[in-house]
Parts: structure tokens; sequence; C-alpha cells
């Protein structure tokens, strides 16, 4: 298999996958290093393809589409870095998939990552890896203001968890700004 067919299948692999996919699982469908993988993303990213890289694998961006054709919504949110356990397993108890983070920095300006949470598995690993790196959360940077988009079954399910995170205090007000910038 020549490099470019490879990276064809590649894209194909990740646009069918249902969750991210990891660049150890690609080298051995592919009987290529990790490494060869890494360079293969860099070289679709760089042809236009959108992939982003979470810590679970790559997702391939679905242009913005809702997660499986879910309704989606906008949510901004202010806490402490303590109680994003608490935030995550809030939204993903209530059916929410946790899309994304995002913050709007003054001076870097839109930064986000891919999370793809949506189960308590996938926030204890997303804590887990949080608490083990020398990272932090991306929220530390704007004192704990943040976006997500979140998907679920229903705008019903959505207008549920916007009440709970209300409730819990989580909500910020989004500016019209915001929007146009974290929804375009």
């Amino acid at each position: 298999m020549s490099g470019e067919q490879r990276r064809s299948a590649i894209l194909a692999a990740l646009r069918d996958a249902a969750q991210p996919v990891s660049g150890t699982a690609l080298a051995r469908r592919f009987g290529v290093s990790r490494q060869v993988i890494v360079q293969d993303i860099a070289l679709l990213r760089s042809s236009g393809v959108r992939i982003s890289a979470t810590n679970r694998g790559y997702v391939c961006e679905k242009d913005d589409a809702p997660q499986h054709g879910r309704p989606r919504r906008l949510f901004k949110v202010h806490h402490s870095v303590a109680d994003t356990s608490d935030e995550l397993t809030l939204i993903v108890d209530m059916g929410g998939c946790v899309e994304d983070v995002a913050v709007n920095h003054r001076a870097y300006g839109k930064i986000s990552a891919s999370l793809g949470v949506e189960s308590r598995r996938d926030v204890a690993a997303y804590l887990h890896d949080i608490e083990t790196g020398k990272s932090s959360p991306l929220m530390t940077v704007t004192s704990g203001y943040h976006f997500h988009h979140v998907s679920a079954s229903s705008e019903e399910a959505l207008d549920d968890i916007e009440r709970a995170l209300g409730d819990r205090g989580y909500l910020a007000e989004v500016l019209p700004y915001e929007r146009e910038e974290f929804d375009a």
C-alpha cells in the first residue's frame, strides 16, 4: 500500500469511526509505526482535512455537524477546576456528550480542543489525564470561564442539561459576539 493509499484509508477509517481512533490502533491496522501515522495525519491536515487529536485518539471533524445528527447547543460555563468532575458528570448523566472545550482568550483568541466525553468512564479518563500530566485544564487561562458544545438525543434533553447547569451555578451568559465566534 502506498502512502497516498494509506492516508486515504486512514481518512475513511476516521470518518467511519463513532469514537476517537488512537494512533496506535491505526498503526496496527495499517502495519506501520505510530510515527508514520502522526506524519500521515499531519499531511492530511496540511491538505485541508480537519482532524483533531483528543486524549482518546484522532477525530475527523464533520464540518461542525452535530454528533451523529443529534441536537447540539453551546454552553458558556464558569467554575473552579475542582468542579470539573461535577460539571462533566452532570452533563453525561443527563444524556449529553461534551463534544469540546473552548476558551476565548483576550490575547490568543479562540482556543478549542475536542473532548468527546459521553460517559462516566470518559469523565474519569479525562480527569486522570489532567491529574497525572503536567498540563492544566484549558479553562485556567480564562479564570474558569469556558465553552462546551454539548449534543444530546433531543432539544428537551439539552434544556434539562441547561437547567441543571444553571441550578449548580455553572452557567454564564453567552454574549452575542461569543455566540457568533463559537457557532461560526
